[in-house]
């Protein structure tokens, strides 16, 4: 029973609360008893809030007595090490944090809002700065699926933590494919939503617009309810996408319609990429699915355009000003301190030409999805690789080795527009499998609405690791 309840989706988790057939303590109690056994092995949580998190749980108990009905009441979710958490540092996985944050950040306000506990800050690798989460200050994380592999980065202790039932939901955000890469290598969903849907603040945005923050969790259900309870904008934000014609929960709970969908193998140029037999397998075996549900689906490549430099450019403009706004900068390591020199070193006319030619490639993209609804890709180009891949090299091999792994998910960054990694099978060594679905911008509902159909055929949330 114990086990059933920490892989229970979090809305089922909340409605036994509602019913009072689980206390909030018995449920925190639960995941602290699964961290305190299984983290030691994961390493997927850099801080873990327990008595603090009893304590919330015993207010969220009292309220329920009072009649208090919010939808994550007593929930325990877990927040990733770069989002601030009123009484805690946030490291970005590295020594050069200062003191703590006075203030959640405002989707921390958001979750709580809602009534849930946060139990703790997921690991991250350095300034979020890799595909994998391995920091020279806190550690390697590992893959709940096979410890010799890493889950992915940047966001991979919280998809660690979910795959392995140590929460049931946590907090990721996504530059380049931070979301996308862990929850395709953990066997999880995970959805990066348009630019701007969940607010940054206090920041205005991150890495000159790169980033969303989103969530990772094993159903799509969850993750529809998550953004619907903490998107919107703040008065800091710079980008403010349209509201959704309806709910993002509504959207998941109902079939899309016949759907035209297009499907590519290609990569963006400028980068050599291997894509694995077992991810080939993995994306084609998807497209024959969504046949198989009545959508038409098409290969056609997208017209990517040069612009990809541009991306990479922010996102490295990005780590070098994050690098800098620390407290102790001087605690990062050599890598990363020359890895930081190399974004810094980026002028400012050259970075306004990187944001200015987002507009191109928006404009370029466009043609494909107004014939197509979604395009599907792969995430990554492997399975999850083995740890310390990254490990005793220099700067330029780290950034080019990091680069070529998220090839299929930056340009959706640039874009701004919404992409999520779908579970699409196994290895025969039961490795996870992925795809990835791609939206219209500002369309998270008829992504939420394929992945939800897709997860009727492949009920992935059944499966649990061996770690387990």
């Amino acid at each position: 029973m114990s086990d059933d309840l920490a892989f229970a989706p979090i809305s089922r988790q909340a409605e036994l609360v509602r019913g009072g057939e689980v206390s909030p303590r018995e449920l925190v109690d639960l995941y602290l008893e699964r961290i305190e056994r299984l983290n030691p092995r994961l390493n997927a949580f850099r801080a873990v809030y327990a008595e603090r998190a009893r304590a919330e749980a015993e207010q969220a108990q009292a309220r329920r007595r009072a009649g208090d009905e919010r939808p994550l009441l007593g929930v325990p979710i877990a927040i990733k090490d770069n989002v601030d958490v009123a009484g805690d540092v946030t490291t970005h996985g590295t020594g050069a944090y200062g003191e703590p944050a006075r203030e959640d950040a405002e989707v921390v306000r958001r979750a709580r809002a809602a009534g849930a506990v946060v139990i703790g800050r997921t690991s991250v690798p350095p300034l979020c700065g890799l595909p994998v989460t391995e920091s020279p200050t806190f550690g390697v994380t590992r893959n709940p699926w096979d410890l010799d592999r890493s889950p992915g980065g940047s966001s991979g202790g919280s998809a660690a933590a979910v795959a392995a039932g140590l929460v049931g939901a946590a907090m990721g955000s996504d530059g380049g494919g931070s979301i996308r890469m862990p929850a395709a290598w953990c066997g999880l969903f995970g959805l990066k939503p348009q630019r701007g849907r969940i607010s940054l603040a206090p920041h205005a945005d991150h890495w000159h617009g790169m980033t969303s923050l989103g969530w990772i969790t094993r159903t799509v259900a969850d993750t529809a309810l998550l953004l619907d309870l903490t998107s919107g904008p703040a008065p800091v934000d710079t980008d403010r996408p349209p509201a959704p014609e309806r709910p993002f929960a509504e959207a998941a709970a109902g079939p899309p319609g016949r759907l035209r969908i297009a499907y590519t193998l290609k990569h963006p140029p400028g980068v050599v990429v291997r894509l694995d037999a077992d991810v080939r397998r993995g994306i084609l075996d998807t497209v024959e699915r969504l046949r198989g549900l009545g959508h038409e689906a098409v290969e056609r490549d997208p017209d990517y355009g040069p612009e990809g430099w541009s991306g990479i450019a922010r996102i490295v403009r990005g780590v070098a000003d994050e690098a800098r706004s620390l407290p102790r900068p001087d605690r990062l390591d050599l890598r990363w301190r020359r890895i930081a020199a190399m974004g810094a070193a980026i002028p400012r006319p050259l970075l306004a030409r990187a944001r200015a030619a987002e507009a191109s490639a928006v404009a370029r993209l466009s043609g494909l999805f107004a014939d197509h609804d979604v395009l599907v890709t792969p995430v990554a180009p492997s399975p999850p690789v083995l740890t310390g891949r990254w490990e005793g090299h220099g700067a330029l091999w780290t950034f080019f080795g990091a680069g070529r792994m998220v090839a299929y998910t930056t340009p959706w960054n640039l874009t701004g527009q919404p992409a999520a990694a779908v579970p699409a099978g196994a290895t025969a060594g039961g490795l996870p499998l992925s795809a990835q679905l791609v939206g219209r911008p500002g369309d998270e509902g008829t992504v939420l609405s394929l992945a939800a159909q897709l997860e009727g055929e492949r009920p992935w949330a059944e499966h649990r690791p061996p770690i387990a």
